[in-house]
């Protein structure tokens, strides 16, 4: 906990109010919260999951990893390489930018990650604005389990057809362009989505979901 809270990235000005701390994409974010959890994901190929009877809740069409090189703990402000990851996840899954109708996004609630994600997902869809959703306003920052959970919360609102609200939201930063799911869950026609996970070193991870 020292160690994140000397390079300034873990909250401090809202510990007063837990519930409300994590602010991911908002004006008046200060730094991630830590949380705590697991999850499993099982990969199987559609022939073998039919064969055993399994329930199918998605596809996995495609994903990609990039280095920013840029930090070993802020990312690229352009979010150049982390936008890269997005589209070549895209490109492998067969699928255009216009394609994607939800981000699952690393969003931490930190001043500058949030702005660089935001400018990558904008490298990557373009026109495209797809349902915006921060799960870590929810649920913190369960570090080594945060990609697998954040996948799992990516393929339930691909099965149940809705984005969650991203809580804590009251005042969109103006240097975010992104349509963020907020106030309420959001139903809609959801095929296809993207999830994503950065980390320190400048790591990023994108995977690209389809509805089954």
């Amino acid at each position: 906990m020292a160690a994140f809270a000397q390079m300034r990235i873990v909250m401090s000005t809202k510990n007063d109010d837990p519930v409300g701390a994590c602010r991911p994409f908002d004006r008046d974010r200060t730094g991630f919260v830590f949380g705590e959890a697991g999850a499993l994901m099982v990969i199987e190929t559609e022939e073998h999951a039919k064969a055993r009877g399994a329930n199918i809740l998605a596809r996995i069409m495609g994903a990609s990893i990039t280095s920013d090189g840029y930090h070993m703990v802020a990312p690229d402000p352009n979010g150049e390489r982390a936008g890269h990851a997005m589209s070549r996840a895209i490109q492998l899954a067969g699928l255009s930018p216009s394609d994607v109708h939800h981000v699952n996004a690393h969003a931490t609630g930190t001043s500058v990650g949030d702005v660089a994600e935001g400018r990558a997902i904008n490298n990557a869809l373009g026109a495209n604005k797809p349902a915006v959703y921060a799960p870590k306003a929810a649920l913190g920052h369960s570090v080594g389990a945060v990609g697998a959970v954040e996948s799992i919360l990516t393929v339930l609102a691909l099965r149940d057809q809705v984005v969650p609200p991203t809580l804590n939201l009251e005042n969109l930063d103006p240097e975010i362009d992104l349509d963020v799911v907020a106030g309420k869950p959001r139903p809609g026609n959801y095929e296809y989505a993207i999830n994503n996970s950065f980390g320190f070193g400048g790591h990023n991870v994108a995977i690209a979901f389809g509805r089954y």
